[in-house]
């Protein structure tokens, strides 16, 4: 069996977004985001913080490509702050030239630096503006006008020295995590005690329809204005992790694994690839689920040049017997960390969803490339948490062997996947280049593979995992 390799040409790196590093909310005429507001809340986020000084990246970006370049890493992948760019989100508002301009520096100063620039147009933080214009996501007519104007606006501004593209990062999360648990921004549930609006049972699938529908029409407007004279490629970052039967020999677990895939991966992939949502979800969720006009398929269908991808861990599923309760987002199913003998998924990590499995990356990986005829995939995100990192003396941060370890796994088993499964994969952006604001889980969990001193003047330090990385890739792109 021939050795495990990745391309010559592969394109390695690491993913920031902008509510994470940036912090100056306010600064040149920035206007607040959903997360913004949602950090205002009491309660929601664990330590009570946010993201308004963060890594202080707006001032230091300069710092972040060096960092970068000192890494070793050919690509960077950021994500545009909407609220930076057009303060109130609207089509017919005003850009705002230095929030643009920003993004423009620092795309300059990777070039002049040899890291290629990856732009994520959309990564959770939508303009309160819009929200309190229209509900945001939930009114397509607005929504799409207003997302399509946005991205135009870069796609002008950035084209000619942007060659990746991605629509939306994770709208799983934006949806079922902003939707319908509430945990994320804005906060709607059913649940009555953390929302005062909301209904869970339908909002999540409104939204996540027209997060399809301005996907396919920014792919489209890319593709007719842009595409041919930029030479880009345009994609959507889809997120979802490994499942593996709780009872192996209970063929409903089995069954049961194939459909959270299907809720979670397949939601917004088979209408890109398929024209159609899975025949799992249109049978759980009934009219609930909404249905593409003719005009809104052909939108979508196709509106994909790569696949972004990504994955953090595995979990065990388990089939509930019961009907599915009206709220339930996954496919009446139990999401657990251990199976039925009581072995678990993967070591524990800060996060409590987190449970690293590197071989099931490659088995999702190959499972991606399988349902959605081999496309072309960048992983976009994919690290770890180290459980009590924050609890470390500094130089006991300095030395993640934990983390680094979990690089080692995913990324050789990437390898893999592409040198015998026949996956066609050309990059692969860890997260994170540095500690940052985790949402909900502010900066009590740290991802990054650059220890971030917060209180000692931001004083980036690369970890050991950085070093590893580098040479993971080094290595594994050089047969």
């Amino acid at each position: 069996m021939s050795k495990p390799q990745l391309r010559k040409d592969f394109l390695w790196g690491y993913a920031t977004a902008s509510y994470q590093i940036e912090g100056a909310p306010h600064e040149d005429g920035r206007a607040d985001s959903i997360w913004d507001t949602f950090c205002r809340i009491p309660g929601k986020i664990a330590d009570g913080t946010n993201g308004d000084v963060a890594c202080d990246s707006y001032h230091r970006y300069k710092e972040d490509v060096a960092l970068l370049k000192q890494l070793g890493a050919k690509a960077y992948r950021f994500s545009v702050s909407w609220s930076r760019v057009i303060p109130l989100g609207g089509r017919d508002d005003p850009v705002n030239k230095p929030g643009l301009q920003y993004y423009l520096d620092l795309i300059d100063e990777l070039h002049a630096n040899g890291i290629v620039p990856m732009v994520t147009i959309f990564h959770w933080d939508l303009p309160q503006a819009l929200y309190d214009r229209y509900g945001g996501f939930l009114n397509q007519i607005e929504y799409v006008q207003d997302y399509v104007r946005y991205a135009k606006v870069l796609f002008e501004a950035m084209g000619s020295k942007v060659k990746y593209w991605i629509t939306y990062n994770e709208p799983w999360c934006s949806t079922i995590l902003g939707y319908n648990i509430g945990q994320f921004a804005p906060g709607h549930t059913s649940d009555r005690t953390k929302s005062s609006v909301a209904d869970s049972t339908t909002e999540p699938w409104l939204a996540g329809h027209n997060i399809l529908v301005s996907h396919g029409a920014a792919v489209k407007l890319y593709r007719e204005e842009f595409k041919a004279k930029d030479g880009g490629m345009i994609g959507i970052t889809l997120n979802g992790d490994w499942t593996m039967p709780w009872d192996a020999n209970d063929p409903k677990d089995v069954e049961a694994c194939e459909r959270k895939l299907e809720f979670s991966i397949a939601w917004f992939g088979d209408p890109i690839y398929k024209g159609t949502y899975p025949a799992s979800m249109r049978k759980q969720l009934g009219d609930r689920l909404p249905t593409f006009t003719e005009e809104e398929r052909k939108l979508v269908q196709g509106s994909n040049d790569f696949y972004g991808m990504n994955t953090y861990c595995a979990n065990y599923i388990k089939h509930k017997t019961g009907p599915p309760a009206p709220e339930d987002f996954s496919g009446n199913i139990e999401l657990l960390l251990e199976d039925k003998n009581g072995t678990p998924v993967g070591p524990e990590t800060q996060s409590p969803w987190l449970r690293p499995n590197p071989q099931g990356f490659r088995k999702l990986i190959k499972w991606i490339s399988d349902r959605f005829d081999r496309p072309m995939i960048y992983v976009t995100e994919n690290g770890t948490s180290l459980k009590g990192e924050n609890d470390l003396s500094k130089d006991q941060i300095l030395q993640d062997d934990f983390r680094a370890e979990y690089f080692r796994g995913h990324v050789n088993a990437l390898a893999e996947a592409v040198t015998h499964d026949n996956v066609d994969c050309r990059g692969y952006m860890a997260w994170s280049l540095m500690d940052n604001f985790e949402w909900a889980e502010g900066y009590e969990t740290r991802f990054g593979v650059t220890y971030v001193d917060y209180e000692g003047g931001q004083q980036r330090m690369p970890k050991e995992s950085a070093k590893v990385v580098a040479e993971l890739f080094n290595t594994l792109c050089q047969a």
